[in-house]
């Protein structure tokens, strides 16, 4: 289980009421650039970072893998300033236009969908 059973979220509970998660509670992210429209990177939020993204204006997930709460940009100072959040027609993702400053990879690249581009046709 994520962060949620231990940290009770103030996400508006009309928003909370539309989300469709994943069995252990998290709802794809998906960052995009807000003015380019290019993607960015995908991420993972429960309540609580949809919450904090949508109170401080900073695009925060749950890492899977460390099983806590990471601010973009925080420790890389690549940070996402959020324009918008907007959830899919099944509520089921959701779509974070940001501002980003830096890279989104942890690579280092600007976006994580550049470097193993695959060939149409084969």
């Amino acid at each position: 289980m994520t962060g949620t059973s231990r940290i009770p979220s103030a996400l508006d509970p009309a928003i909370a009421a539309r989300l469709k998660r994943s069995v252990d509670g998290l709802v794809p992210a998906i960052a995009q650039q807000y003015d380019t429209g290019e993607v960015l990177m995908l991420g993972w939020m429960d309540d609580e970072a949809l919450h904090r993204t949508l109170s401080t204006g900073r695009a925060t997930y749950w890492s899977r893998s460390r099983r806590e709460y990471w601010v973009k940009g925080d420790t890389s100072g690549h940070v996402q300033h959020v324009k918008s959040v907007a959830l899919d027609c099944d509520a089921d993702t959701v779509l974070v236009k940001v501002d980003q400053i830096g890279a989104a990879c942890h690579t280092g690249a600007r976006t994580c969908f550049d470097a193993d581009v695959l060939s149409l046709g084969q």
